[in-house]
């Protein structure tokens, strides 16, 4: 014999409840099932609703008991078309029903009796209609009132089973019971004295936990809407998946820390006898499910789930008075569990100077009212504080019973939290290290459980949540390189990088879900205004794990706000130079942010575009090298430019093809002026450890004063052309003495410059054409013979692949 109980989504419908028929039918076959259901999905609370409103006089519970009806006789309808008799007996209980809730209105009260009665109208209901459809259609089922077998006390809306009574009466019945199927309402019962009763919250598991043992089956099933007991909450963790197998103390664990699928005291009668327990989901019957059991499965999972519970206030009492005076834990414990309000979560310092607990928010008001009652005269001698209570938290929770017999899972845990920027409130972790809970802000709950869940069952991706603000050539190119390597990534590096957020100057998308990178542009039509502040409101409020903001502009304004993104533990990837060039207090504040929040900060293309220059000059400090000086031509621009003018062709055109070819920035002064270059000098210098000023570079401009005072973009490009002998003169110069011009940055014993020099045959730099960069590295193993780095160094796609090379290096962080 097998047990069967379907919750309320199952018999939530007529289309689902053929479904549970369905089940009935072929599980019969080969063996009598006893089935328990659940009210129709939503009627529980609907029958509560009306008869709050009875209680207070107000005549809109009739409205509430139409639309209860209504459920049913949609239910009814479809499916049978032979539904009068069913229909005819339905009324008689909704007749019922409805002098119920009238008596309620009329005296004004409903006792935890009276609900009780209430609420037992939804099993009555769903488990006739499905034993007398299940009758109609020919099979051999009955329906069985449970409050004739199961016998409580009168605890109302939580009564406690006499199973003495109990188990003899279910055990009498099933000897004599001939049919193949028998209906039972889940929930309901009756106390001694013959009053309706009820389990409580979850109470139809329980009747079916209940029979099971009773009966001792073989097998319990619990049906839902899901397929199992999932790794953590499927509906905030998409990748959450069914756990195959669970100890009975694994699944209670889980089912107490918001595991919603089993209601934990359902274990319980099922536990001592080893009956195993199989959550399988009705709406796809054929998935395999979870099977809750003694036996020991081979697992590689030391970790089998995270559960999470919300609506929790943190409660603290504590004061000097308490050390090492006994009773304080009594008192406290007693005095709430004289208000009826349960504890889900307990700590307290090895100091004995505060004890730190968690319950449910709905009780906090009145626990903190008692708790200063209880304590008044000690808080009034200051020996302890008026209680500290804490809102809206909730409770994280790590469940497996191999931890035990593994290190490190706590680390991972709170390391894995820490550089999410998850601030923990209080652990605790039980001895049988079967449970670490940990209570955190109730916004963070999405992100710790994603975080968890990459981190302990996911070992094969990581997600990397990109913002792009600066959607121009170069952004488009990051985006483009993005799309076109997600594939390999996610299958060579197990990263999958996803942009969430996307920013122009105008307007902003988002979607925490991954921007669809086929028809990005379009969502621009549709989007919302564009705001430096409003877009990293935005990255905060979606509160993403690894999360990764790019700054792909030139925008003072937008490098001013990487100190906020890297205090919430957001990394900051930029080929923006503002922020590195900017004042030495300021670099080395975003520096020490960097490594205060866990945050990288990292920005290889603000020297050499998509060259590893910045890593290579890191990787020489780092390894113990000492940079003796460095020689480059670091402007991809400049070496353009001076590598096409010629006496043929004049400085001017030569600028302007520069900026059309996208080698310069809009505003071609910014290159041509040297601050572009004395920037990254500047940044290279206090890489190696210097703490430069961008006054102390000494920028040798090969520019006239009307080129350098000119007021405007096209202004400049006249004076180009006014000044033209000036840089034919350059030119010709060059010429004569078999150089090439070259802009070049020079540091040496702290002190830094950048010019035009001529470049004489044979020096590295001579031959550099096109757009190329140059870094040539004299260290201490370096001495005569530099390190080289040298490559494209200006250009949209190769700016691109910097800030991508960037953004992998943090995902194998």
């Amino acid at each position: 014999m097998k047990v069967l109980k379907f919750g309320g989504t199952s018999v939530g419908s007529a289309q689902n409840i053929k479904k549970v028929i369905a089940i009935l039918q072929k599980e019969s076959l080969t063996s009598p099932i006893v089935c328990v259901v659940s009210a129709v999905g939503g009627v529980t609370d609907k029958l509560l609703q009306a008869g709050a409103l009875a209680k207070q006089k107000d005549k809109s519970y009739l409205t509430v008991l139409d639309k209860i009806k209504s459920i049913h006789y949609k239910v009814i309808e479809g499916l049978t078309s032979e539904s009068k008799a069913i229909i005819t007996e339905v009324d008689q209980k909704f007749e019922a029903l409805n002098q119920l809730l009238n008596g309620i209105f009329l005296i004004n009260e409903l006792s935890p009796k009276t609900s009780d009665k209430l609420v037992s109208y939804g099993e009555i209901l769903s488990s006739f209609i499905i034993a007398k459809t299940m009758e109609g259609m020919g099979l051999n089922a009955f329906l069985k009132n449970s409050q004739d077998l199961i016998v409580t006390n009168s605890n109302f809306t939580k009564a406690e089973v006499n199973y003495d009574i109990t188990n003899k009466n279910i055990i009498d019945y099933f000897n004599k019971a001939n049919q193949q199927i028998t209906v039972l309402p889940g929930f309901v019962s009756k106390s001694q004295a013959g009053e309706i009763t009820t389990l409580g919250r979850g109470g139809s598991d329980f009747t079916a936990a209940i029979i099971a043992a009773a009966l001792k089956v073989e097998q319990l099933e619990i049906w839902t809407d899901v397929s199992g007991m999932y790794t953590t909450n499927p509906k905030l963790v998409k990748q959450a998946y069914p756990i195959a197998n669970l100890s009975y103390q694994e699944a209670m664990e889980l089912s107490h820390f918001g595991a919603k699928v089993l209601y934990p005291p359902t274990v319980q009668p099922v536990l001592n006898l080893a009956i195993p327990i199989h959550i399988k989901n009705t709406l796809h019957p054929e998935a395999v499910g979870t099977v809750i059991s003694n036996q020991k499965k081979e697992s590689n999972l030391t970790v089998k789930g995270i559960s999470h519970i919300d609506n929790v206030a943190l409660l603290t009492l504590e004061g000097s008075g308490m050390v090492g005076i006994p009773g304080f834990s009594k008192r406290l414990f007693e005095t709430l569990a004289n208000e009826k309000i349960n504890i889900i979560f307990i700590t307290q310092a090895s100091s004995e100077h505060s004890i730190c607990f968690g319950i449910d928010i709905s009780n906090a008001e009145k626990a903190e009212n008692a708790i200063n009652l209880a304590f008044e005269y000690e808080i009034s001698l200051h020996k302890i504080n008026p209680i500290i209570v804490e809102k809206g938290l909730s409770i994280i929770a790590l469940i497996g019973d191999n931890m035990k017999s593994h290190q490190g899972i706590s680390g991972k845990l709170f390391s894995t939290l820490g550089k999410n920027n998850i601030n923990v409130r209080a652990i605790a972790q039980g001895a049988s290290e079967k449970n670490i809970s940990a209570v955190i802000s109730e916004k963070d709950v999405s992100k710790a459980l994603n975080s968890l869940h990459e981190r302990f069952f996911e070992t094969n991706t990581k997600q990397l949540n990109v913002f792009i603000t600066g959607i121009g050539n170069v952004g488009e190119k990051l985006i483009d390189q993005i799309h076109q390597q997600h594939s390999f990534l996610k299958k060579n590096l197990k990263l999958d990088v996803k942009i969430v957020g996307m920013a122009n100057s105008k307007k902003m998308i988002f979607d925490p879900k991954g921007i669809d990178l086929n028809n990005w542009t379009d969502q621009f039509h549709h989007a919302e205004p564009s705001s430096i502040e409003g877009f990293f409101q935005k990255v905060i409020s979606l509160n993403l794990r690894n999360s990764i903001f790019v700054d792909v502009t030139a925008n003072h304004d937008v490098a001013a706000v990487y100190q906020n993104y890297l205090k919430q533990s957001v990394a900051v990837v930029a080929c923006n130079k503002i922020a590195c060039s900017d004042k030495y207090i300021n670099y080395k504040s975003l520096q020490d942010l960097s490594l205060k929040y866990n945050a990288s900060f990292l920005y290889e293309t603000n020297v050499g575009a998509g060259l590893p220059i910045i890593n290579t000059l890191n990787n020489l400090v780092a390894s113990g090298d000492k940079v003796i000086s460095i020689q480059a031509v670091l402007s991809g621009s400049l070496n353009f430019v001076f590598n096409n003018f010629s006496d043929k062709k004049n400085f001017h055109d030569t600028v302007k093809q520069a900026q059309f070819e996208g080698y310069t920035e809009p505003d071609p002064r910014i290159d041509l002026s040297g601050i572009d270059v004395a920037r990254k000098i500047l940044i290279l210098a206090r890489e190696n450890g210097v703490p430069m000023e961008i006054e102390d570079i000494v920028n040798e401009s090969f520019l006239t004063k009307a080129n350098l005072d000119s007021t405007s973009v096209d202004n400049f490009y006249e004076t180009l052309i006014d000044d033209e002998a000036h840089f034919q003169k350059l030119y010709a110069s060059a010429k004569a003495n078999n150089c090439q011009l070259k802009y070049v940055a020079e540091y040496k014993n702290g002190k830094a410059k950048v010019g035009l020099q001529e470049i004489p045959e044979g020096h590295p730099f001579y031959n550099l054409e096109g757009k190329d960069n140059i870094v040539m590295f004299y260290t201490q193993r370096y001495p005569e013979q530099p390190l080289i780095v040298k490559g494209a160094g200006a250009g949209a796609d190769v700016t691109a692949s910097g800030l991508f090379a960037d953004i992998i290096r943090i995902g194998n962080k």
